[in-house]
């Protein structure tokens, strides 16, 4: 008999009350809005500042990883469970997992084995509904905006050639990219180009991500930017009187997430934008909620150190006034075999030679974190395939840069098996060695803010800008947008903008292809590559293998 699937273990595990779960953050029932006995709503009135600041904040990252992932979320639920099993009280703080994905390919996101959060079919699917709330207030701006096409007496003479909106569905269907909608006569609309992006990349997600309360969330969801009049004026959906409508669809989903790991900790769940072409990070909101309940809180930043970590230390950071005490970088054995040059019916074969190689790219993930002033602990998580000579090579590398890489079991052994990687995390914190720095000022240029992180972070050589992102670039000018943060769309399998360069390369430049921005959650986009906001299913989507049966037993969901 082979190990458990994920939702084996998890419809195993017997789950407390959530106000059993709320009572050891020191919550009583009346602190809570319940979600039937496994779910709560947190107000985000219980938020305290000054428990902010003085708390511990631990980001874990990870290296640039295969197309599965590296485990960050079982990771930093693994090590919530060790920090309270070696008696610190911690809480870990993670996104809310995206359908697309969840019936796509990389499956759900509440980590696995025995370091999950439960209950897991529910967050893997509609958990609160915080991801349809977000959909009907992007999808009510969308139907707003258009009706003013239409209007004869409200018309506020937008050209809809410049409309840069699109409508959102969280399901990945590569057929939505690009339509056309109001056509079949004067009755429905006005007849333009139009498409949807997926959920997690919408700019109200990002919204919900960045606000620091319920007042600053209908302000930037009333600056977020339509399009231009036909006379070259910019519109905002505040002009529509778009913003507080849109928030009362909010007004629930603003409020983080209260849930339980397999071992009956605190998980507070919130946002879910994707790192590749969104900031990457759960809501502020939910991480200074867990800073004000908790001695330590863990987070995760979406796929590598390159996207994930530096949008966190960079964007919400700085935007939300956090500084991080300790950084973890989730490291596999099978990645580095990836970089060194397996292919992925090799991933599994052992190979010190191809570690050895692959170890690059976990070397230069090491020296960008030490940019921001950390010194990170490597956490090889482990799976089966792995043989003491590769772990113990990876250990001696990063020795060699005065590190230390810790063999992390959370996946089979819980808690139990994180002890060792909690130890080095609390030793790191307490060190005071830790001292967060951004990478750029805002105050610098775009393409200023643009090299820093190409050069800094990706290793390039420098940057290139076609035409259309010279265009952009002199519009967010324009719109006096140049002092915002600098959200990088790029490909999540390569420090470079092109996904066949593996490990650590040298002698690229990067491409930026276009330029969006996002000015009601405060950051500009470059576009570096074929980054699309709607992706595609795979040839066979995970969906394929999930089964339900009489009872609502649901098989196949991991």
């Amino acid at each position: 008999m082979g190990f458990p699937s994920d939702i084996e273990i998890a419809q195993a595990n017997k789950m407390e009350h959530i106000r059993d779960i709320a009572s050891k953050l020191n919550l009583v029932e009346d602190n809570l809005e319940m979600y039937g006995k496994n779910k709560a709503k947190l107000p985000i009135s219980l938020i305290d500042e000054s428990k902010v600041a003085n708390n511990n904040l631990v980001l874990v990252t990870a290296l640039t990883p295969t197309p599965a992932g590296e485990g960050k979320t079982t990771t930093s639920i693994g090590l919530t469970e060790g920090l309270n099993k070696i008696g610190k009280q911690a809480t870990v703080v993670l996104r809310e997992p995206s359908l697309g994905p969840v019936f796509g390919i990389k499956g759900g996101a509440a980590g696995g084995g025995y370091a999950q959060v439960v209950p897991m079919e529910d967050i893997n699917l509609h958990f609160t509904g915080d991801f349809s709330a977000i959909e009907k207030a992007n999808n009510l701006l969308s139907a707003l905006l258009d009706n003013n096409l239409q209007s004869k007496t409200k018309n506020l003479n937008i050209d809809p050639r410049t409309i840069a909106w699109k409508r959102v569905m969280d399901m990945n269907d590569r057929a939505l990219r690009d339509i056309t909608i109001g056509l079949g006569g004067t009755a429905n609309g006005i007849p333009r180009q139009d498409g949807f992006n997926i959920t997690p990349a919408s700019e109200v997600m990002a919204i919900l991500c960045m606000a620091k309360d319920f007042e600053d969330l209908k302000n930037r969801l009333g600056n977020i930017y339509l399009g231009m009049t036909f006379t070259k004026e910019p519109i905002y959906a505040r002009d529509l009187k778009a913003e507080n409508a849109m928030a009362i669809l909010l007004k629930d989903a603003i409020n983080p997430n209260l849930v339980q790991t397999l071992e009956g900790n605190p998980a507070i769940i919130h946002g879910g934008p994707f790192a590749n072409i969104a900031q990457g990070t759960n809501t502020t909101l939910a991480t200074k909620m867990g800073l004000t309940l908790s001695d330590y809180v863990v987070t995760e930043a979406g796929f590598g150190a390159d996207l994930g970590a530096e949008k966190f230390l960079d964007i919400k950071c700085v935007a939300g006034g956090l500084a991080p005490k300790a950084v973890v970088i989730v490291a596999t054995v099978r990645a580095l075999r990836h970089h060194g040059g397996a292919t992925p019916d090799q991933y599994n074969d052992a190979n010190t030679e191809r570690v050895g190689n692959g170890f690059a790219n976990l070397e230069k993930h090491i020296e960008n974190m030490k940019k921001f002033g950390f010194n990170p602990v490597v956490a090889i998580n482990a799976f089966p395939s792995d043989t003491a000579e590769e772990v113990q090579l990876v250990q001696e590398r990063c020795s060699a840069m005065g590190i230390q890489a810790l063999v992390a079991e959370g996946f089979a052994k819980g808690g139990e098996g994180m002890t060792n990687l909690a130890e080095a995390v609390v030793k790191e914190v307490e060190s005071g060695n830790n001292n967060f720095k951004p990478l750029y000022s805002n105050s610098s240029s775009i393409k200023e803010k643009i090299e820093t992180i190409a050069k800094e972070i990706y290793g390039a050589d420098g940057v290139d800008y076609d035409g259309k992102a010279e265009i952009g670039l002199r519009r967010i000018t324009a719109l006096g947008l140049d002092e915002l943060p600098v959200c990088m769309a790029k490909t999540q399998k390569s420090f470079s903008d092109n996904d066949k360069l593996l490990g650590r390369p040298t002698g690229f430049r990067v491409n930026v292809r276009e330029f969006e921005f996002a000015a009601g959650a405060g950051f500009v986009i470059p576009i570096l590559g074929n980054m699309m906001r709607m992706p595609g299913l795979p040839a066979t989507p995970a969906s394929e293998n999930m089964t339900i049966d009489n009872n609502g037993k649901i098989s196949g969901l991991s």
